[in-house]
């Protein structure tokens, strides 16, 4: 289970302290400009080393492509590619070599495998992600092209959050600042509780929330396939993530149907406004464009896309690794103090906005190219 995706398909490789991470991304559509500088920039956004808010670790992590490029486009094979581990403390996990550390995938991996990288966290370390962001990156050049773009943003960290209706935002504010928070008054609290947990040696969580804006009409697959499920899917891969939702999601259960339902209706400017574009194939015979006046519901319904910006929050948990002393077991089941060392981040968010990203774009390629098959055109 190291692949994901349908038709466009990532397979990933790699372990935190070996000599590479790196992947093979299969069903990219041939003729796609694979812009080089785009991709490093992606994996730019999610390396180590970035800010102060950051795990100290200095990876360079510059992106090589193997194969399925010619003349700087993709030609329709596998797309192989890897990036070098190059500043790995293995040493500072040696006294972890037969402790399991809370919370993390040290026990579990051992009960499964009978054996575990102890380096980092191995294969179960967020160094995994490198692969998702290199494919989301494909994916976001292929999606370009159809006019679909994907954005996320840190919404919330800890108890701080910025609004939640993305409207009301200026997502172009998202990269100027390391928090990655569109609304530049919030970040400054958000980094200002980041290093107060980081001074205490403890970690935090929070929300990253995300749109995607011009997907047409009818992605998504019936009935195990529904579009929000395989976001879902997506998004509960990813390190850390505890919670998925999309459109208004638990904030409906205190609603009543009469409340959030999306009411259908002839949309025309100036009441229409930029809605109008999102519905483009509505048409009737008589000329008028119909839609929905709310998007109460996200984006999906009976999980396929209506056309309207596809919603979503995921909830990542403080990371596991604390810069304290915690209580623990060994692999013979003795109690142990564990007493972590090494480079760590006190809140995964502002690198996972990028892989966030990245595995909403592999998702909504894939509905894309599977959507091609449900009717003759």
């Amino acid at each position: 289970m190291n692949t994901f995706g349908t038709l466009f398909r990532l397979t990933s490789f790699g372990e935190s302290h070996g000599a590479a991470v790196g992947g093979v991304v299969d069903g990219c559509p041939a003729g796609i400009e694979l812009d080089l500088d785009f991709i490093q920039s992606e994996l730019d956004r999610r390396k180590p080393g970035q800010s102060r808010l950051t795990t100290a670790r200095k990876e360079g992590d510059r992106v090589e492509l193997l194969s399925g490029v010619f003349e700087g486009r993709s030609t329709g094979t596998p797309i192989g590619f890897i990036v070098r581990n190059a500043d790995q403390h293995s040493g500072d996990y040696d006294n972890l070599r037969d402790v399991f550390r809370p919370s993390h995938a040290d026990y579990t991996y051992y009960k499964k495998y009978g054996v575990r990288d102890h380096r980092g966290g191995g294969r179960s370390s967020a160094r995994e992600t490198i692969s998702r962001v290199v494919a989301g990156a494909i994916a976001k050049l292929c999606l370009r092209q159809l006019g679909i773009e994907v954005k996320a943003w840190t919404q919330q960290v800890g108890d701080i959050a910025c609004e939640r209706d993305y409207t009301r935002l200026d997502l172009s504010l998202i990269e100027s600042n390391d928090v990655r928070c569109p609304d530049a008054a919030v970040a400054q609290r958000m980094e200002q509780l980041i290093m107060q947990v980081k001074g205490e040696g403890d970690t935090i969580g929070g929300i990253i929330a995300g749109v995607i804006t011009g997907c047409p009409v009818g992605l998504g697959e019936p009935v195990f396939g529904k579009l929000h499920a395989q976001l879902g899917a997506a998004m509960l891969s990813i390190n850390a993530v505890k919670g998925f939702e999309y459109g208004e999601g638990f904030a409906m259960v205190d609603k009543r149907g009469s409340e959030v339902n999306d009411i259908l209706a002839p949309l025309s400017p100036p009441e229409g406004g930029t809605q109008l574009e999102a519905y483009k194939g509505n048409e009737a015979p008589s000329g008028a464009v119909w839609g929905a006046l709310s998007n109460h519901s996200g984006g999906i319904q009976g999980g396929i896309s209506n056309g309207q910006p596809i919603t979503f929050r995921v909830a990542f948990k403080p990371v596991a690794t604390l810069l304290q002393a915690q209580e623990s077991v060994d692999i013979h089941g003795n109690p142990v103090i564990v007493h972590p060392r090494g480079r760590h981040d006190p809140c995964v968010l502002p690198r996972a906005v990028p892989i966030v990203e990245a595995m909403a774009a592999i998702t909504i390629l894939d509905a894309y190219l599977l959507n091609q098959a449900t009717q003759l055109k």
